[in-house]
């Protein structure tokens, strides 16, 4: 089915206000996100032995720049390290709501799946772009690809290790496509699957291990509500050849119920894999096998809130991030549950914050030094800049939030953190953005 598109891009401006609001995998890849693996937090990205090398040190070739997806704008926005500030420049309009992005291993082309939340030949997609190797800019890049269609949503998307094919995961009818990318960067052909695959309930963020042999998804479930019952989630994993898949392990202690996986991250020396559970806020520790499986066993479970025995609606845990050298872990605790108060959506309190681990170089395990506030409400995504010297947290909700007697809103907004030599996180400044209400994604990257 061939379809149409129009792109518009519009100018931007350099902006500051003041509210509150990856990488490295041996000798071959770059983490950079939110990245995830191969991917940004959420987008993942594969490099050559040089780069890898450069992550190692923390240099970096390049500008660096960063890419914010609020609904259907994908902007771009330069990043300044030294002065901890964000000038914002084009952006370009997709066919639906941006849920997550991934950049092809030669940093020329950008890769975003959306949605348009409705039942019609076009209701998902991907579509691709190129990317300035100066400026960072992106250019529409060959038609859009149609997904399987279906009322839920796309939730992430990422390329293999050699950049030949993309991989894009769908809620609803859980899926797992995989698509060619021909030598022009542009998206080819679905690859049909030669066997019938197992992708469980609500198909979440997908990785790509580092041997390029196994496949990562993470089946996130569904927590019990009035309306429903619990739907296990479990981790998924599948044996990957040149665009073939098939089942593999899953790992579902419980049957999978109180096991809502959501993220996952690999340390540097792939020793070790890092699971965050959304509806538990709990972050599991397990032991990677030399060809991509998982021992099923955690290693270590950690609480990631301050006040695990006060869990308030709407409470939920994120995005799991190990920096480049391997000695800190963050993730990301969210909360935007409300109540009405005079017909206003009020903030009822949990806690909105990135929470920071040292990581033990011999056992894996992780320990707590610091909880942070975001200065804003749900960072669904976080990114680490390539030199890990910035964190930047995408809060995405729009509130009002008890103030004394009054209630005030609080706007979505972009956080910006330092990153000290211990980890540790400094909050320096917030850029308000606009509202979506609809699945709002952040990423860093530096030019080649």
């Amino acid at each position: 089915m061939k379809s149409t598109l129009v792109f518009s891009r519009m100018k931007g401006d350099t902006f500051v206000s003041d509210l509150r609001v990856r990488r490295g995998w041996g000798k071959s890849t770059l983490i950079l996100l939110p990245l995830t693996f191969i991917t940004f937090g959420m987008l993942m990205v594969a490099v050559t032995n040089v780069e890898g090398k450069k992550a190692a040190t923390g240099k970096t070739s390049g500008k660096e720049v960063l890419y914010s997806g609020i609904g259907p704008a994908l902007t771009e926005y330069d990043v300044d390290v030294s002065s901890a500030t964000l000038t914002k420049r084009d952006s370009v309009t997709i066919p639906g709501a941006l849920t997550e992005t991934a950049i092809h291993p030669s940093k020329k082309y950008l890769y975003s799946v959306w949605t348009n939340n409705k039942v019609t030949p076009q209701a998902h997609g991907m579509s691709a772009f190129s990317i300035d190797p100066e400026s960072g800019a992106l250019t529409p890049h060959g038609e859009p690809v149609p997904l399987p269609s279906g009322p839920g949503y796309i939730s992430y998307v990422t390329t293999d290790i050699p950049g030949t094919h993309l991989l894009a995961s769908l809620t609803d009818p859980a899926n797992l496509s995989v698509y060619r990318i021909m030598p022009d960067g542009t998206i080819g052909p679905e690859v049909k699957q030669n066997a019938p695959l197992n992708f469980g309930n609500h198909p979440h963020q997908v990785r790509m291990d580092p041997s390029n042999k196994t496949v990562f998804l993470m089946t996130r479930g569904d927590a019990p509500t009035a309306r429903h019952a619990e739907n296990p989630g479990a981790l998924k994993l599948y044996s990957y050849d040149d665009g073939q898949l098939a089942n593999s392990e899953t790992v579902a202690p419980n049957q999978g119920f109180g096991y809502q996986i959501r993220h996952l991250d690999f340390h540097p020396s792939g020793k070790w894999v890092y699971i965050t559970l959304e509806a538990q806020q709990k972050l599991l520790v397990y032991q990677r096998n030399s060809d991509g499986t998982l021992n099923p066993t955690p290693l270590f479970t950690k609480d990631t809130l301050d006040d695990p025995s006060n869990v308030r609606d709407g409470q939920v845990l994120g995005t799991v991030h190990v920096d480049r050298t391997g000695k800190f872990l963050y993730v990301a605790n969210r909360a935007s549950g409300t109540k009405n108060v005079d017909g206003k959506r009020v903030f009822v309190g949990g806690e909105n914050s990135i929470v920071v681990f040292t990581i033990n170089q011999s056992t894996g395990e992780p320990t707590k030094i610091q909880s942070i506030d975001t200065r804003g409400l749900h960072p669904r995504t976080f990114a680490l800049d390539p030199s890990g010297k910035l964190l930047v947290a995408n809060n995405i909700s729009q509130l009002y939030v008890k103030d004394g007697e009054d209630v005030k809103l609080v706007p979505p907004n972009l956080a910006v953190f330092r990153v000290g030599s211990d980890g540790k996180l400094t909050f320096v400044r917030t850029y308000d953005v606009a509202f979506s209400n609809n699945f709002d994604w952040v990423g860093i990257i530096s030019m080649p």
